[in-house]
């Protein structure tokens, strides 16, 4: 039985407000892009080239984000009955990838150079450093109540927090350059700008792999929900419980309940309120047994399982549901 989509208004906002911070964003950054590209090479610094390839990857991020969402927006249809909203974990771990392989780069080009560091203009690499902090600052401040809602824009939040950091650390860089001639600290700011971005980046990569396998969401606690289920009234076992996520915030649920005392839409009420408010769990199919034999069929184990739902007559509709 599905739950309630009153939610779907709700989340086209929240989704249309996401846009339009992905836009300015991407905007700033595109920009900033072209002149930290042109002043990297001008000033030999590697720590700068590190920060516009973090920056290029932010603004990769930012577009594939925008694109996620504008594709998510797309309906159901008879092929894809969850409609394209899947696609904005697949943004999340593309730009996961690229930030690896961008980070990968900056250590390799870095060892190179350790030998031999070429001489920096820590004047120039300090201007457009701080005018990449203060557009990086911008886009964190744009992005950051959005990254808490979706796992696409969370991405694209990392990325600049990240690029952010670089800034910093070019900043510091060109200041002890300017001071002390010692060159190869240009070099030492970009390892540890890729040795910062490499964790961050595993923990967004493995947040997208869990949810393209379909695993129980990071959020959800599942023995707790199982328990929190046997103690809805009359519910003496339950079955076949999964629990898996389309989305970052998509989050579905199915589950067989063997209640062969309870008032079935009553139990329905209970238990789609229960997992709605404490679990945060809006799209649910809940079947209610009351036959013995096919509860036990149910608990036994299967070759194969799906997502599938088959309707029998003991199954309980929501008569608010609209399809």
């Amino acid at each position: 039985m599905s739950g309630s989509h009153g939610h779907d208004h709700t989340h086209a906002t929240v989704t249309e407000k996401n846009a339009k911070k992905l836009s300015f964003a991407l905007a700033l950054t595109s920009i900033f892009l072209i002149i930290e590209v042109i002043a990297g090479f001008i000033t030999q610094s590697l720590a700068l080239l590190s920060d516009a390839a973090h920056m290029f990857t932010d603004a990769a991020a930012l577009a594939i984000a925008l694109v996620a969402i504008k594709i998510g927006k797309l309906p159901a249809d008879n092929k894809r009955t969850f409609g394209y909203q899947r696609f904005e974990i697949l943004a999340a771990l593309f730009n996961a990838l690229m930030l690896f392989l961008v980070a990968m780069y900056i250590l390799y080009e870095a060892y190179q150079r350790f030998s031999h560091p070429p001489e920096i203009q820590s004047m120039g690499m300090l201007v457009v450093a701080v005018i990449g902090l203060i557009i990086n600052l911008i886009s964190m401040r744009i992005l950051f109540s959005s990254a808490q809602e979706s796992l696409n824009v969370k991405g694209a939040y990392l990325e600049v927090l990240s690029d952010a950091l670089g800034s910093v650390g070019v900043i510091i860089g060109a200041i002890v350059i300017y001071f002390t001639q010692w060159y190869w600290v240009d070099t030492l700011i970009a390892v540890l700008i890729g040795f910062w971005v490499l964790p961050r980046t595993w923990i967004l990569l493995k947040q997208s792999i869990n949810i393209l396998l379909e695993g129980v969401p990071e959020e959800i606690d599942i023995e707790q929900l199982r328990q929190d289920l046997l103690q809805l009234p009359n519910v003496e076992s339950i079955h076949q419980l999964k629990v898996w996520a389309i989305s970052s915030k998509n989050i579905h649920l199915t589950v067989h309940l063997y209640a062969p005392q309870a008032d079935q839409k009553q139990l329905y009420q209970v238990a789609s309120a229960m997992l709605h408010q404490q679990h945060g769990i809006a799209e649910m199919t809940l079947q209610i047994e009351d036959d013995e034999c096919l509860a036990h069929a149910h608990s036994q184990p299967h070759t194969h399982q799906s997502h599938e739902h088959v309707h029998t007559e003991h199954e309980v509709e929501d008569p608010s549901h609209q399809h």
